[in-house]
């Protein structure tokens, strides 16, 4: 029973999960879209019933004023097929401005060669999406 975590990008799709109690989170993988849904749905088919996954959680990029941007719209669509393949799933969002800024900072200060940067980038992303997820449970369960 984990959640996993999707940063949904043009080019690329990054992926995290968390261990088994749901308290730590790790990168799992960066999906090449290669401009179709299907390939990321196929690979999501294979992570969901490998990690039993229970929550889906999506990063939506708003703008730094907290309007919706480009993206966020064609994220929402994303969002929505998962919902419609996977309504036994729990499907999440979580605003995940600056994650990108965040990831590329990680990779800069663990000195990641800048070749290898593109193909991690979403995935660190995804996984300061869903720390940013779990943290927000573990708030809302201490109130």
């Amino acid at each position: 029973m984990r959640i996993l975590g999707i940063d949904y990008g043009e080019v690329r799709v990054g992926i995290a999960i968390t261990d088994a109690l749901n308290i730590t989170v790790q990168g799992l993988e960066t999906i090449q879209r290669n401009n179709s849904d299907k390939i990321i749905l196929r690979r999501l088919d294979e992570i969901i019933q490998q990690y039993e996954v229970t929550t889906i959680v999506v990063g939506i990029p708003f703008h730094m004023n907290g309007d919706l941007s480009e993206r966020a719209k064609i994220t929402e669509q994303f969002i929505h097929k998962l919902k419609c393949k996977y309504n036994k799933i729990k499907i999440e969002t979580i605003d995940e401005r600056l994650t990108t800024v965040e990831a590329h900072k990680t990779m800069t200060l663990l000195k990641i060669n800048k070749n290898k940067k593109k193909n991690i980038v979403d995935t660190i992303s995804a996984e300061y999406i869903l720390e940013t997820y779990i943290n927000k449970l573990k708030n809302t369960l201490q109130k």
